[in-house]
This record gives C-alpha cells, structure tokens and sequence, in this order.
C-alpha cells in the first residue's frame, strides 16, 4: 500500500487547487527529518534520479559508485560499451566494491577490497580466493553475481532507479529530447564544474531556480543580459518543468558583458541563437541550456536543511579546441549568480523553521513554481513521485521563466 507523507493532508490539498488558489507548500516539506528520510525512499530511491556524467565513464573498465536516494550503485562500463548499474555491494560479506564519490578507476574485473572476490564486468561472479577447491561451492552459481540496478543513459547523463519499479525512462523525459535536439548535447564536454554545500532544502533550489520573480531584486549581473519574464513557460511533459528566457538585442550569451568566447552550437539558427532553456528533469537535474554552453545543477539532498550541488559547464567539443579557451566566462557569472541564489535560499530556508512561515499564494510570474508545488503535494498525497504526463505537443505560452 502507497505511504503518504508524514505531512497534514488539508495542507497539501491546498497546494493542487485551482491556478488562482494554489499555495506553497507547508513549511513541513522542507524543515521534517522525516519528510526528508520519506522522500528519500519514496522519490529518489523510486524515480529515475540523475547521479551524473555517465561520459566520464568512457572506456570500458571504467567504474564508480554514486549514490542514489538511500542506496549505493557501482557503474561499470562493459567491454561491449553498455553502462550498467550494480548495488555497491560484494556478494560475499557486504563490503562497498568502491567508496562512494571517489572519481573513476578503471580495471578489467570489478574486485572488492576486502576478500578480494572478483566479478566480470557484466557483474558474473569470476572467483574468490580459496573457493574452487571448496567443497560444495559452484562458481557457476549465479546467485554468486552482483545484484543489478536500473540504469539509462541519456545524452552523456547517467540516471538510476534503484527501486526498479519507476515508469520506462522514456516517459519520465516526456518532450525534452524534442526541446534540445538542434543542441546536440551528447557532443558537449565539461570544462569545468564547482560543488556547493547548501544549507537549505533541495525543493526551495528547485523553486527559485523555476522563477525569475526575484531576479530585480538580486540579480543585477543577470538583469543586464536578459529581461525578467521575456521567455516562454512549457507545458510540464513526462516529468520535466521549465521554461526560457531571451537574450536582450546584441547580447550573445549569458555572461557579465553578454559576449561569448565559446562557440554557439552547430545546428542553431534564428530565435534558437537567444533562447536559453531552464529546465527540471525530476527530481534532481537543473539543465540550463544556453546557445553556446550548458550548465548542470545536480541536487542531492544531504538532510531536511542541507544539499550538495554539483555544478558543471560543458561546451561543444570545437570550442574547447579553440587556442586559448577560457569558459571562466560562463563560469564566474553563474558562480556569482548561484551564491545569490544560494543565499536567497537559505534565508527561505531559516524563514520555513520560524513561527511566522505559513502557505501563501503564488504570483502569475512563478507558474513553474506551481507545477512543481503540484508535482510535489500530489507524490505526498499519493505515497510516490507523481506521475508522468503523456507527452503533448509541446507548448510554448508567454510568462516566466528563469533560473539560478
């Protein structure tokens, strides 16, 4: 039977009402430990959750654990180029095969430090010291492989679903292949990346970097390149939220002087040259989609009132080829401009655990907002993550948009 969250249901209903009436959520959703510890088990351990760049698992060999929700998965590049996703756990005595968030390794069999049991690396059990010559023990037997976890990659992205049980990963995405075709991200390579230790709830991140509401009041950098409210609002599809905004006239791209040292990507041309995409793929990825660069926010809730956010710049490969490139153009303005939304949401953060924090109504600016409010209230009521919506033609209706 499906679990609701341990939060007043009167109070959730309030947040999937009618566009005029729809509320935040209460301020349990981002201060309980327990909301937290439920949405670990029933969003992230049971939606496909982004744990990274499955490009920087390449080469067959390559190997790293990553965590996803409550659990531990091993990636594993196989000799036939498949990635493959197995729980971070030796078969013999439970030891973890590599320590999570290390960087990559690569080696021609999984080995697990302890015991040294030895695995293919299609995760068929290869042997253990000793244990040929034991007496009724059957190397074949393959109950002796490492268990396997749900993986897709997704245009250089890996994805996990640890529950196993999660709609096809296809429906989870909706339209968005559609929306970032002509950008060709599975050719973009990371130039570089910041980790930041927030210290608010991972949903109060996803909110403010889904409205441009506050943007004239914190962000002047980011006002002289692009106008408040200038984009687009999409219809939610699968279980992605977004929108755009436009670059104002003679702006390139999204950085200090609105210049561009990188090159724009290949296949776009008119309106496509001053759009910039913002979108949420549940529950975790931020994917900023820029006419020259793409920028990542990986969420991963740490606790009630804290988040790691990893944060990684990634061109197209000519451009990084050029003499002399230099992303710190993109780099130190949304580094700037993430530590003024970082602040801003720990301010929100500290606002929700005070006596005064209650529900209230949401500006015509913060449609994305309430999607994603409804998104959330309703996987509550529920007892899971919400449900995919069939992919429609996409959308595009004048309103907010933007982003951290």
């Amino acid at each position: 039977m499906p679990t609701p969250a341990p939060i007043d249901p009167d109070a959730l209903r309030r947040c999937v009402a009618p566009d005029r009436d729809v509320r935040t959520l209460p301020a349990a959703a981002y201060v309980s430990d327990a909301v937290h510890r439920w949405e670990l088990e029933h969003f992230f351990d049971a939606s496909w959750v982004c744990v990274g760049r499955s490009s920087a698992l390449a080469t067959p060999g390559d190997q790293a654990a990553v965590r996803a929700g409550t659990q531990a998965v091993l990636l594993v590049r196989g000799t036939d180029g498949e990635l493959r996703g197995f729980f971070n756990t030796c078969r013999h005595r439970g030891h973890e095969l590599l320590p999570c968030g290390g960087g990559p390794v690569n080696q021609s069999v999984v080995r697990c430090p302890y015991h040294r049991w030895t695995y293919a690396l299609d995760g068929a059990f290869k042997g253990g010291p000793g244990l040929a010559g034991q007496a009724g023990f059957d190397r074949r037997d393959r109950e002796h492989d490492l268990v396997a976890a749900r993986v897709r990659e997704w245009r250089g992205w890996a994805f996990v679903n640890v529950s196993g049980d999660a709609p096809p990963f296809d429906r989870h995405v909706g339209r968005l292949d559609e929306l970032v075709a002509a950008h060709e991200l599975e050719r973009v390579v990371p130039a570089a990346s910041h980790s930041y230790d927030l210290r608010a709830n991972w949903k109060i991140a996803v909110e403010n970097y889904h409205e441009c509401y506050h943007c004239s009041e914190i962000h002047p950098e980011l006002c002289r390149v692009t106008t408040p409210g200038s984009g687009d609002h999409f219809a939610p599809s699968g279980l992605v939220v977004g929108g755009s905004m436009l670059l104002d006239d003679g702006m390139a791209t999204m950085s200090f002087d609105g210049a561009s040292r990188a090159a724009p990507f290949r296949r776009l041309s008119g309106r496509a040259l001053r759009e910039v995409h913002y979108v949420q793929v549940w529950p975790n990825l931020l994917l900023s989609v820029h006419p020259d660069y793409v920028m990542t926010h990986v969420l991963t809730p740490l606790a009630a009132g804290r988040t790691e956010v990893a944060c990684e710049w990634s061109f197209a490969p000519e451009a990084l080829e050029r003499p002399g490139f230099d992303p710190s153009f993109a780099v130190d303005f949304w580094d700037l401009t993430n530590r003024q939304d970082w602040a801003a949401c720990e301010s929100v953060q500290r606002g929700a655990a005070g006596r005064g924090y209650r529900q209230a109504p949401l500006s015509r600016h913060e449609r994305n907002v309430a999607d994603v409010i409804a998104m959330v209230a309703t996987g509550y009521l529920d007892g899971g993550p919400p449900t995919p919506v069939d992919a429609q033609p996409r959308e595009r209706s004048r309103s907010v948009a933007r982003t951290t």
